[in-house]
């Protein structure tokens, strides 16, 4: 029925999808940075390449309380996101390079509108939806970037 090269096919494409599947679904490793805001400071992943922009949150079932993830995009211009992947709901703080919030937006698991920052920007910082709200962190608020 199967001829040994069939088989032979098949188990090279298996391999090989386990080489590359872990990478595509979270093998990207975020180093970590602090950002302060109203006497506050927060431990974050830091997205900085392309790769792991990219990845971002994708795929996880949960954040803690005080998890999430700051994309630094390397130049100042108009950013937008979307939640492809995503499995939890969180906020987005849309952060200029002299720190100030533009604009924060709720955002949805696997919506794939994009979410818009509200002028050029710097920064994008997410959270757990509703996270900014309940730590008092608003729009207009400024924040400091403590890299290691």
């Amino acid at each position: 029925m199967f001829n040994k090269m069939s088989v032979r096919a098949f188990v090279v494409f298996v391999w090989l999808m386990m080489l590359v599947l872990p990478v595509r679904a979270g093998g990207v490793v975020f180093s970590d940075v602090k950002v302060a805001v109203n006497q506050q400071t927060y431990l974050l992943e830091y997205a900085t390449s392309f790769e792991q922009r990219a990845q971002g949150l994708m795929h996880r079932e949960s954040l803690c309380n005080s998890c999430g993830m700051l994309f630094n995009f390397q130049k100042t211009r108009a950013v937008n996101m979307w939640m492809k992947n995503t499995l939890v709901p969180l906020d987005v703080a849309f952060i200029r390079a002299d720190g100030f919030i533009v604009n924060i937006e709720a955002m949805q698991p696997h919506d794939l509108a994009t979410t818009s920052s509200s002028g050029d920007v710097l920064y994008a910082w997410e959270m757990n939806q509703g996270w900014f709200a309940k730590n008092g962190i608003a729009v207009g608020d400024s924040i400091t970037i403590i890299e290691k």
